[in-house]
């Protein structure tokens, strides 16, 4: 039998999700640019794979921000390079992988009703046994015998570069010198969430500015998880107010985000993150974000407060190279 080949799909790789899906509604962004971007992921078309399956069941998927109702199917997944295999994923970020990888049957979702979402996701958080009752993609990289270990390396890129780099399986040591940090992952049952997810102990953040005065702050000992699917990083309301006092914002605005001056993203500053034996310097401008509007330039910190989430998302992990591996550990320069 011919396969056929529906063309690629792009997607957002996720280490705070778990499940791989593909097709989000573009029609219901309200942004024009929004809608193009959708629209250029590319669209899996069950009925144009001779190797797709329909399995029963559908889901609904809530994320941070945005949600996916799927429909579970099973077919053949090419990683990169040529062939005729059914179905090609690529994702936002660089997939690196050998020409000739592929998984068989691979069980992921198509999107029925989206919300807020621009592209499919690729969850690469822990999967069968832990939070599904079936192999997500990293479990079947393994299990088919693509790679040795479920553990990859991420390395998001700065934000003015146009793509970061994943490697499933291995670490590319050209990303960072000296030696990775291994820093234990908490058990679920020990997380402040209770939830399986890549948490880490962080000792504490401080600010190191121009003057090069070091200010540490209060009540920053805390769990943290690394989510490179959430594009800010998000901190307890007191914590998220007195870093944002140091760069000049008051409050959130309407978008519940703390507005900056621009200016602030060439100040030859850091926020530091300390953990055991190791400390994350991120730059002023890797947290400063800045948004085109029909007024000009708007630019945002990209450290916000929530209530319910303490999480590290790209403003700080795009400073970082690092290695996970579910249900185990992770390792950051």
């Amino acid at each position: 039998m011919s396969h056929t080949m529906p063309g690629p799909q792009f997607v957002q790789l996720d280490t705070g999700s778990f499940e791989l899906w593909v097709n989000p509604e573009c029609s219901s962004l309200s942004g024009l640019s929004d809608r193009k971007f959708c629209e250029a992921v590319g669209h899996y078309e069950p009925s144009a794979s001779s190797t797709s399956v329909q399995l029963a069941g559908t889901k609904t998927l809530v994320y941070g921000i945005g949600s996916a109702r799927i429909q579970y199917v099973a077919d053949d997944i090419r990683l990169s390079g040529t062939g005729q295999h059914s179905t090609i994923l690529r994702a936002l970020l660089f997939l690196t992988l050998g020409p000739e990888a592929h998984l068989n049957r691979v069980q992921f979702g198509v999107g029925m009703k989206t919300k807020d979402e621009l592209s499919g996701i690729l969850g690469l958080g822990h999967g069968h046994g832990v939070n599904l009752d079936y192999k997500n993609f990293v479990d079947q990289l393994e299990d088919q015998g693509i790679t040795d270990t479920k553990a990859f390396s991420l390395a998001l890129g700065g934000k003015m570069e146009q793509e970061g780099l994943v490697i499933f399986g291995g670490l590319d040591t050209g990303k960072f010198s000296g030696t990775l940090k291994t820093l234990p992952i908490i058990p679920a049952e020990k997380s402040p969430d209770g939830a399986p997810r890549y948490w880490v102990d962080m000792n504490h953040i401080s600010l190191t500015p121009p003057s090069n005065r070091t200010k540490r702050y209060e009540n920053t000992t805390m769990a943290v998880f690394l989510d490179s699917g959430a594009t800010l990083t998000l901190f307890p309301p007191e914590i998220a107010h007195a870093i944002a006092a140091d760069f000049g914002a008051e409050s959130p605005d309407v978008t519940g985000m703390y507005p900056v001056d621009c200016s602030l993203s060439t100040v030859p500053g850091t926020i530091d993150f300390a953990f055991d034996g190791i400390t994350i310097r991120v730059p002023y401008s890797e947290l400063v974000r800045e948004f085109q509007t029909a007024l000009g330039e708007t630019c945002y910190l990209g450290i916000g407060p929530h209530e319910d989430f303490v999480l590290l998302g790209d403003t700080m992990l795009r400073s970082t190279y690092g290695k996970l591996k579910p249900h185990t550990y992770t390792n950051l320069p």
